[in-house]
């Protein structure tokens, strides 16, 4: 099973992502360097709250991170204030699966 994080949009300018960017975790939390695009230390802190319980199959709306029940996708943030640095803060789409769309 993958889990994969791909950067659905950016607010600001980031140094560091750029949109269609993904981070591949192999079974879950192995990062799968090969297939990995980009990673920023900073942005981890984001997901490690969440990756598991995503890998094992909690719906993304009990976790908070989705609209609705029927929603496959997960939704975090980066934890740059942009408007406050002049970053930019990332968006992050994860979800999971051999053949996830994302």
């Amino acid at each position: 099973m993958k889990l994969i994080v791909k950067v659905k949009e950016i607010k600001g300018r980031c140094p560091v992502y750029k949109i269609g960017d993904k981070i591949v975790l192999d079974e879950g939390y192995k990062m799968n360097l090969e297939e990995t695009t980009a990673v920023c230390m900073h942005s981890l802190s984001s997901l490690l709250p969440y990756y598991n319980a995503i890998a094992k199959g909690i719906e993304p709306k009990r976790l908070g991170l989705a609209k609705t029940e029927r929603e496959d996708y997960a939704y975090v943030q980066c934890l740059d204030p942009c408007e406050y640095t002049q970053g930019g803060t990332v968006v992050f789409e994860i979800g999971r699966g051999l053949n996830n769309k994302i």
